[in-house]
């Protein structure tokens, strides 16, 4: 192949520029799945020409100590960058960690072109503040993303709408009617029903190996699920297998890399490689599963005298409300933003819930310590009150189970670096100018393990979080800042911690659990998946001990 033998031939000649653009297509490579040997021509010939740069020019365009804005501002460093592509080759599948390295180098703000686009790095605590606090405004909105506009019908949802009217509207409606706390707290019966039945499925494989991925991705699915639709899709039908399937596709291409939103003269890229298809034909099918469900709510509700039956309060009934009621609440949300935003519940509410809980268990296996410390705990509040099951009414007594929680976002934020912002004006930050329309990046998984905020930063040591005077992750603190903070902070914080808790805490009281085959706990693989979130790139199989108070 072309590009492979390209690749090697530019690793082996030891010049640092190719062995990094060799890197970049590499994962170009592997996200893609193979490409055509006409791509694989216009790749080498790319890595040939960044060889003659880096060899003829030396990077010239961007090793100047003060590079300057067209205002004649200074802009941040920045690292060599080739042509056309830019800094992309200096992003290998982990782009938290590539990142993290070159902000080590480079310092915690730096200017990278990815592609065509002039993108800030941020990755110390101070820089976060000043992007999210002291700048929140400026940098309010989102950049341009095609996955986006096609899967959000055109921005209509709030992740990633553009900052303006529409936006605000439709925050107000997220953090008033969907979000609030009252709102969260309706929604306890769900959380339990779903975690109890999931604990009656690891129970089922007593002292055998089980895959705890599958078995907690099943228990968001149905949680997230029977909030927003006010139906459950376990997964255990082909109607639930279908829409788990859907939506796993919805979120890997949602975190995929598109060639075009970086290289627009490129584009044709995605097109040859199947991605504009594939993202075609998964939006269609998304689309064609919501507007089946809300046709059907509709249709219910009608039957019922315009009342909703069933599972009241579920976010598809409260924004079907508002839209009946629209001149009362002075906005118009049509049928497009109701699918937009019950999918940002689902990109939301699942696959970063999920992630936070199997990192959660897999490195309290890693730490017996820990876990024995955590489960004590548990049982300790628990069998006094003979209870079968942890209740919500329960988790405010478990400090210790919230410190993990804590430390488990700290070390495995679920989106690494953050949604990326958008600068809407010229901005000066941290001493240096940013221009208007510069993408911003936050990398939250390098400044939770920065040693400048944490003391043994790189293990997991819940005991950190113990006082109240500790960190803590709803944006006020930003050393700690797994869900972003200021205006475009997730507003899902109060949804989705309940869950984490809920469910991490009833599997520590119900069973012991340890590593499967005779393995020990401390070699378990702790490799990352590259994607939207974090999740572990293997799943969590574990042996469940079932446990009765003696």
């Amino acid at each position: 192949m072309v590009i492979r033998r390209s690749l090697e031939q530019a690793r082996a000649s030891g010049d640092p520029c190719p062995t990094h653009t060799a890197m970049f297509f590499d994962a170009v490579i592997q996200q893609y799945g193979g490409i055509s040997s006409g791509i694989n021509l216009l790749l080498a010939s790319i890595v040939v020409a960044s060889a003659l740069y880096c060899l003829f020019l030396h990077g010239s365009n961007c090793r100047s100590k003060a590079p300057l804005s067209a205002d004649g501002g200074q802009l941040p460093p920045c690292p060599p960058r080739l042509p056309l592509i830019g800094n992309l080759h200096q992003l290998g599948p982990l782009a938290h960690r590539s990142l993290s390295k070159l902000a080590g180098k480079h310092g915690p703000v730096m200017l990278l072109h990815l592609g065509h686009t002039p993108t800030l790095v941020v990755s110390s605590a101070e820089a976060a503040r000043e992007v999210m606090k002291t700048h929140d405004l400026a940098f309010a909105s989102r950049p341009p993303s095609t996955a986006a506009k096609r899967y959000m019908y055109d921005y209509r949802d709030m992740a990633m709408a553009p900052y303006g009217e529409y936006w605000r509207q439709v925050r107000r409606i997220g953090i008033l009617h969907l979000l609030s706390l009252k709102q969260v707290q309706s929604f306890r019966a769900v959380r339990e029903e779903e975690v109890a039945a999931m604990v009656e499925d690891v129970a089922a494989f007593s002292g055998v190996p089980v895959n705890l991925s599958e078995k907690v991705v099943g228990m968001t699915n149905s949680i997230t699920s029977r909030v927003a639709l006010g139906k459950r899709f376990s997964g255990k039908d082909d109607a639930g297998q279908g829409f788990r399937e859907l939506l796993a596709e919805f979120l890997a291409v949602l975190g995929a890399f598109k060639v075009g939103d970086f290289i627009p003269s490129m584009a044709w890229v995605d097109k040859v490689s199947g991605f504009e298809a594939r993202l075609e034909k998964n939006s269609q099918q998304l689309d064609g599963f919501l507007e089946k469900v809300v046709e059907e709510r509709i249709h219910t509700r009608r039957s019922a005298g315009g009342s909703s039956q069933g599972e009241n309060n579920n976010f598809l009934d409260i924004l079907l409300s508002l839209h009946t009621e629209s001149d009362s609440v002075g906005f118009s949300l049509d049928r497009d933003s109701i699918k937009a935003l019950i999918l940002d519940m689902f990109s939301a509410g699942t696959d970063t819930t999920f992630t936070a809980i199997e990192w959660a268990m897999a490195e309290l296996i890693r730490h017996p310590e820990a876990m024995k410390k955590v489960q004590d705990e548990v049982r300790g509040v628990v069998v006094g009150d003979q209870a079968p099951l942890v209740l919500e009414d329960d988790l405010e007594r478990l400090g210790y189970l919230k410190s993990v929680v804590k430390e488990t976002l700290r070390l495995h934020p679920p989106i690494p670096l953050l949604v990326p912002r958008e600068s809407l004006s010229s901005v000066r930050l941290h001493g240096y100018e940013i221009p208007a329309k510069t993408r911003v990046i936050v990398n939250a998984w390098a400044i939770g393990r920065s040693t400048d905020s944490w003391e043994r930063a790189e293990e997991f040591w819940p005991e950190r979080f113990i006082t109240s005077t500790s960190a803590d992750f709803r944006g006020q603190h930003f050393q700690f800042i797994p869900f972003g903070a200021g205006r475009r902070g997730c507003p899902a914080v109060s949804f989705a911690v309940p869950i984490v808790e809920l469910s991490l805490a009833n599997l520590l009281y119900r069973f012991d659990w340890r590593a499967p085959g005779g393995s020990r706990a401390e070699d378990l693989d702790m490799s990352e998946a590259s994607g939207l979130s974090a999740h572990r790139k293997s799943s969590l199989v574990l042996v469940p001990v079932p446990w009765t108070a003696s």
